[in-house]
C-alpha cells in the first residue's frame, strides 16, 4: 500500500525520488520521506501530508548520487514525522519498507536489550536497527541475515552511508520492480514512478534480492544464487498517466472505458463468436474438467465476481461460489470435485487474495485463473491460466475502467467455459453481439454526465443514501455504494430489493435518498412493488432506468433513462451512470477524489 522508490546515478537524484513519489500518490498514504547520502552524512526529510508538503521542506537543499524514498499508509502508529519512513540506524542505515513485519515486537524487544533507541512506533524501525546490527563492511551481507530473521510481508530499499554506491533491494509478498538505466538504476513500487527516467523494467521475483551499483547490478532468489531476469521494455510513457485535459484521474478514466473495453476484447472474439485458447493453450483442457467455479476477490472486484456469479450459473448451469478472500483464507473450506480457482485482482498482489492463491490445499482443484490488469505481478505469475483486463494504468483509488473491464473479462471466462462445454452457439454469438457493441453504448452512456452532474446538487449535504437492485444488479447496487462512500464520504449501503421491507425501510424518509437501478428483465415487476415502499414512506427514489422499463414515476421521482437494449451486458452498462454520480457529488461535497483519505489503491497488507 506504501510506495517505494530508489535511485542511483551520477547526477542528483532528489528530484527523480520527489517526481517518484508523486506518480506513486494514487496507491494512498499520509505521510512521506526522502534520505540521500549527501557529501558523507546520511540525511533525511519527511512530512506527514502530501508529496508537496515533503518538497517544500527540501527546497533543493537535499542532492546526492544515492537515495530512497517512500509514501507511508499507516498501519504500526499513527501518521506523524516519527513514524514517516525512511527509518535510520544509528545515522548509518536508512531503509524503506512497504508491507508488514509480524514479529517485529519480538525482535524490537531484543535489539532494545542489546542498546538499539527506537524513535518511532513502526515495525519497520526494528528492519533499520536489525540490518545495522549485522553490518560490518558489506550491506549486502547484513540484509541478508536480517531478512532470514523477519516474518511476514515486505519490500525493502535500504542504503549506507559508507557505501554511497550502493542500494539494496528485495522483496518477499510486496511487489517491487528495478529500473535499468545507463549508468544508473532505480526502485519502485510500481513502473509508473520511473517512466521519466527510464522504460526498462525487472520485474524482481518472490524472495528475490537485487543489488544496485551505478554501473551494474546483480540480482539473487531466495537461496542466494544469482540470476538472470528478463528485462522488459515497457510501452507506456510518462503522458501515460498524466490527467490531459480532465480535472480528476477519476473522470479520465471513466471517458477511458470506451477504449478499455475496446483493448480488453482486441484480438479475442470475432463479430459473432469467441477465438479459442484466450486463456492459455491449456485452458481447453481445463475447462473441460470444470463441474464447480470458486472466485475470491476484494473490494470492487469483489462486486465484479459477484455479477459473473449469476452469468455462469445462468449460462453454463454449474455452481458458483463467490467470497471476500480475507474470510476465505482463514476457514476450511469444503471444496466440490473439479473446482475452479477463480481470482480477481487489479494490481495482482491484493494481500488477502494472493494468500488464498497460494493456500490452495485440496486436490479438488482442477486449475487457479487470474483476471488481473497488470502483467508480470504476483498473481499473474503464479495462477495456472491468466486473462488480462488491459485497463491501462487506473491512477484513481476508486476503481472504475479496472471494474469495467474485470466485468467484460468474465463474460469472456464464461463463454470460454461454455464453447468447451457446448453452450449452444447461438448463444455465444448473440453475447458476443453485445460485446462488440458495447464500447460504442458505453459512449453513448456517457452523454448522460451533463444530466448526471445537476442530479448530484441533490446529494450535497446528505449523510446517507441506499442502493438498490435485484439479481445481477444487486452487485451493482454494492458497487455504486461503495464509489459514493469512498471518494464523497457519504455512509452509503446497498440491499437487493427484496430485502427492503425486512429492516432498510425503517431508514427511509425524505432526506434519505434511494438509487435504484433498474434492468429491463423479469425482476421489473417486484422491483416496481419494492419502489412503491419507499415512496409510501416519503423516500425519494433516483431511477437508473434501461430502455424499455415502462415506470409510474411522480414529479418527486428522478429518472435517468439510459438507451440501449441488451441483456448480458446491462449491468456492465448500469454501472457507468453510478460512476459519474459519485464522481460529482464527491466534487461538489470538496473531498479529495483521486486519494480519498484513509485508502489505498493496492491493498499489500492484510
Amino acid at each position: 500500500m506504501c510506495g517505494i522508490v530508489g535511485a542511483l546515478a551520477q547526477r542528483d537524484v532528489s528530484s527523480i525520488l520527489l517526481e517518484g513519489l508523486r506518480r506513486l500518490e494514487y496507491r494512498g498514504y499520509d505521510s512521506a520521506g526522502i534520505a540521500v547520502v549527501n557529501e558523507g552524512k546520511l540525511e533525511r526529510f519527511r512530512a506527514v501530508g502530501k508529496v508537496q508538503q515533503l518538497a517544500n521542506k527540501i527546497n533543493n537543499n537535499q542532492p546526492g548520487k544515492v537515495g530512497i524514498a517512500h509514501t507511508r499508509w499507516a498501519t504500526h502508529g499513527a501518521p506523524s514525522e516519527s513514524n514517516a519512513h525512511p527509518h535510520f540506524s544509528k545515522n548509518r542505515i536508512a531503509v524503506v519498507h512497504n508491507g508488514i513485519i509480524e514479529n517485529y515486537k519480538e525482535i524490537r524487544q531484543k535489539l532494545t536489550a542489546d542498546g538499539y533507541v527506537f524513535t518511532s512506533e513502526t515495525d519497520t524501525e526494528v528492519i533499520a536497527h536489525l540490518i545495522e546490527s549485522f553490518y560490518k563492511t558489506d550491506l549486502f551481507s547484513a540484509v541478508k541475515k536480517a531478512v532470514k530473521t523477519l516474518k511476514g510481508a515486505f519490500a525493502l530499499g535500504i542504503i549506507a552511508l559508507n557505501e554511497p554506491d550502493t542500494l539494496v533491494a528485495c522483496r518477499k509478498g510486496s511487489p517491487l520492480v528495478l529500473g535499468v538505466g545507463f549508468q544508473e538504476h532505480f526502485i519502485a513500487s510500481d513502473i509508473s514512478a520511473l517512466l521519466p527516467v527510464t522504460s526498462r523494467f525487472i520485474y524482481l521475483e518472490e524472495g528475490d534480492f537485487a543489488v544496485l551499483h551505478h554501473k551494474s547490478f546483480k540480482i539473487y532468489n531466495v537461496d542466494g544464487k544469482e540470476k538472470e531476469r528478463e528485462v522488459h521494455q515497457t510501452e507506456m510513457t510518462s503522458d501515460s498517466v498524466t490527467k490531459g485535459k480532465f480535472r480528476h484521474y477519476m473522470l479520465k478514466e471513466i471517458y477511458e472505458q470506451s477504449k478499455s473495453i475496446t483493448d480488453c476484447l482486441e484480438g479475442r472474439i470475432t463479430a459473432d463468436d469467441i477465438l479459442d485458447s484466450i486463456f492459455g493453450p491449456s485452458a481447453a483442457d481445463i475447462f473441460s474438467r470444470v463441474e464447480n467455479i470458486q472466485i475470491i476477490a476484494c473490494g470492487t472486484s469483489y462486486h465484479a465476481g459477484y455479477v459473473a456469479k449469476y452469468w455462469i450459473e445462468a449460462l453454463l448451469e454449474l455452481p458458483c461460489q463467490i467470497e471476500v478472500a480475507s474470510e476465505f483464507r482463514y476457514r476450511k473450506a469444503v471444496v466440490p470435485k473439479n473446482t475452479l480457482f477463480v481470482t480477481l485482482s487489479q494490481s495482482g498482489e491484493t494481500a488477502d487474495t494472493l494468500a488464498a492463491l497460494r493456500n490452495l490445499s485440496s486436490d479438488n482443484y482442477c486449475g487457479s485463473l487470474s483476471i488481473c490488469n497488470v502483467p508480470e505481478s504476483s498473481l499473474v505469475r503464479e495462477s495456472n491460466l491468466v486473462l488480462m483486463t488491459r485497463a491501462g494504468p487506473e491512477i484513481g483509488v476508486a476503481s472504475t475502467k479496472a471494474f469495467v473491464t474485470q466485468l467484460v473479462s468474465m463474460l469472456l471466462l464464461t463463454l470460454s467455459i461454455g464453447k468447451v462445454q457446448n453452450l449452444e452457439s447461438s448463444v455465444i454469438a448473440a453475447i458476443v453481439k453485445e460485446l462488440v457493441e458495447l464500447p460504442r453504448q458505453v459512449e453513448k452512456l456517457l452523454e448522460l454526465d451533463l444530466k448526471i452532474k445537476i442530479i448530484a446538487e441533490d446529494f450535497i449535504d446528505k449523510k446517507d443514501a441506499l442502493f438498490l437492485g435485484r439479481g445481477e444488479h444487486y452487485p451493482i447496487a454494492m458497487e455504486g455504494a461503495l464509489k459514493l462512500k469512498e471518494i464523497s464520504y457519504i455512509h452509503a449501503e446497498a440491499y437487493p430489493a427484496g430485502e427492503l421491507k425486512h429492516g432498510p425501510l425503517a431508514l427511509v424518509d425524505s432526506d434519505m435518498p434511494v438509487v435504484v437501478v433498474t434492468p429491463n428483465d423479469e425482476l421489473m415487476e417486484k422491483l416496481h412493488s419494492n419502489m412503491q415502499e419507499v415512496k409510501a414512506r416519503g423516500g425519494k427514489l433516483y431511477i437508473f432506468a434501461h430502455q424499455g422499463v415502462e415506470l409510474e414515476a411522480t414529479s418527486d421521482d428522478v429518472v435517468i433513462e439510459m438507451a440501449g437494449e441488451t441483456q448480458w451486458t446491462t449491468p456492465i452498462l448500469s454501472t457507468i451512470p453510478l460512476q459519474l454520480l459519485s464522481y460529482h457529488v464527491a466534487v461538489l461535497r470538496g473531498t479529495d477524489v483521486d486519494q480519498p483519505r484513509n485508502l489505498a489503491k493496492s491493498v499489500t497488507v492484510e
